[in-house]
């Protein structure tokens, strides 16, 4: 199995996510076999009213780093589509960054099942938890 490079993984990024994922100004700032840290800023874009970043947002962050996760795990990026997403989210998410670290915790053939802890800057006090299943096509 050969190791995805941070490089690989945007260029991936680039060439293969939707516009509007994009826009959300995602950048990946590690990634190792199994495992993602992707950060996200936080703008009045994707800020709701009291100056927190919206729940779209921050499961957009958490699904987009499952995939590189995921990849990361399979050694190559593969087709792969979300099956479940279970979203709880813990406190505020106010600050002016979010990181979302994205771990695949069971891989079989076809199903993988992940998890992502979201927190802002302060890696000590998460805002959300986030457990899914990904299917390999």
């Amino acid at each position: 199995m050969s190791e995805i490079t941070i490089e690989e993984a945007r260029k991936f990024f680039e060439n293969s996510f939707s516009d509007w994922i994009k826009e959300l100004d995602i950048t990946i700032t590690d990634i190792s076999p199994g495992s993602a840290t992707l950060r996200i800023p936080a703008t009045k874009r994707i800020n709701r009213l009291g100056g927190m970043i919206c729940g779209q947002a921050i499961m957009a962050l958490a699904d987009t780093a499952m995939v590189f996760a995921v990849a990361t795990n399979a050694g190559s990026f593969v087709s792969m589509t979300s099956v479940n997403m279970q979203t709880t989210f813990l406190r505020p998410a106010e600050g002016e960054e979010m990181f979302a670290v994205a771990k695949v915790i069971k891989s079989g053939k076809r199903l993988v099942y992940g998890e992502i802890n979201l927190h802002m800057g302060d890696a000590s006090k998460p805002v959300s938890h986030v457990t899914t299943s990904v299917m390999l096509l």
